[in-house]
């Protein structure tokens, strides 16, 4: 298991988010194709973590990485106000951008990108994990 600690989950932090993952997925040897997707579904949930668990403050975030067979876990905590992203409604994608509501795509996409995808709240902590089979 890899774990990056930030003191202070920040948008300056985002690459060094992207660079703890990449060079993870690097040693794993994982197809460029899976990287792209593990990318964008870390971006959307560290960003999620800077902009709302805190609001309008900041606070901690921990990544884990764990190797599974044929493929990885990533674990996202924070110690931010409760939040299931996993119990929001999926956004309606047959409307138009005009009629759709604001919010919930970026979890969405999250959710169909990965293998599987879990939370559960322990203690004072959002634990959100994706895997993702490669």
């Amino acid at each position: 298991m890899a774990e990056l600690r930030l003191e202070e989950a920040r948008m300056d932090r985002l690459d060094d988010v992207l660079s703890f993952v990449d060079g993870m997925l690097e040693t794993l040897d994982c197809p460029m194709k899976t990287q792209m997707h593990l990318d964008i579904a870390v971006e959307e949930l560290y960003v999620n973590i800077v902009r709302y668990a805190y609001a309008p403050g900041t606070g901690p975030a921990v990544l884990r990485m764990e190797p599974e067979a044929g493929g990885v876990a990533i674990t996202f905590i924070d110690r931010g106000a409760p939040y299931d992203p996993l119990k929001k409604p999926d956004p309606d994608i047959t409307l138009s951008t005009e009629k759709r509501q604001i919010g919930g795509l970026g979890i969405y996409m999250v959710k169909q990108s990965m293998d599987g995808m879990t939370y559960r709240r322990e203690g004072d902590s959002n634990v959100l994990t994706i895997c993702k089979r490669f």
